[in-house]
């Protein structure tokens, strides 16, 4: 593991509940986070899939260094199991380590991109953010869905939830805005707030949005957009 994006240890590992749910944080989590902006400050930033077709991430994304990533698993998989009552028999599938910076203005964004989401209906599948900006650019926001009372998706109840969320959007689409509140379809449960050096774990399967200050926060610019390091693990 290069010393350059060493974990501070020992991690203070902290939680809240928002909801009914963990979410898992630990602040200051590098011991030199300002050479992690200056690698993305190095990189090459493309279209997320799907950039064009105006869904999933808003933004553009690049790849993080590969002694990060390794440093992330030797650390989060026996947090996640701890913390998230994943099965210690199981083995982590983690996906590549990326840089993200939204850029995407609110007038532009899709209608799946103006609500709450999830990143998979799978019991054990896992997000991992680091936030490499200021409490300035906002935060992760989670959500219940009002019609169903609905949180976390999960299989048995993901074709309930769509037939509901799908037949809100023909009825009123949303308006064209970063999603940081509630409404008369989801109720705002509590955010995460960025903080830079913070590193956040939560289920990918609960509903949520990326808290965005477009007046700020809408930059290619690493130093000066909502620059995060976006990791998915699942079991």
């Amino acid at each position: 593991m290069s010393a350059s994006f060493s974990i501070r240890m020992p991690p203070e590992i902290q939680s809240v509940r928002v909801g009914d749910h963990q979410v898992v944080f630990i602040d200051d989590f590098l011991t030199q986070p300002e050479l992690l902006l200056e690698a993305a400050c190095q990189q090459k930033f493309s279209p997320c899939p799907g950039f064009d077709q105006k869904k999933g991430y808003p933004g553009v994304r690049a790849t993080a260094p590969t002694d990060y990533s390794r440093a992330l698993v030797e650390l989060l998989d026996p947090l996640i199991k701890v913390n998230f009552q994943v099965p210690e028999s199981l083995s982590p599938n983690k996906s590549a380590c990326e840089f993200s910076l939204t850029t995407v203005a609110p007038d532009d964004l899709g209608v799946l991109q103006r609500t709450p989401h999830f990143d998979s209906s799978s019991p054990h599948h896992m997000a991992v953010l680091l936030y490499l900006c200021g409490p300035e650019h906002g935060g992760t926001g989670f959500y219940r869905h009002i019609a169903t009372g609905i949180q976390r998706i999960t299989p048995e109840n993901l074709q309930m939830y769509s037939d509901a969320y799908y037949r809100e959007l023909e009825q009123s689409p949303p308006k064209a805005r970063y999603f940081d509140d509630s409404d008369e379809h989801f109720t705002f449960l509590g955010m995460m707030p960025a903080r830079f050096n913070r590193l956040v774990v939560y289920p990918g399967s609960l509903l949520h949005s990326a808290c965005i200050n477009p007046g700020i926060g809408i930059s290619a610019d690493p130093r000066r957009g909502r620059l995060t390091v976006n990791t998915f693990f699942d079991y």
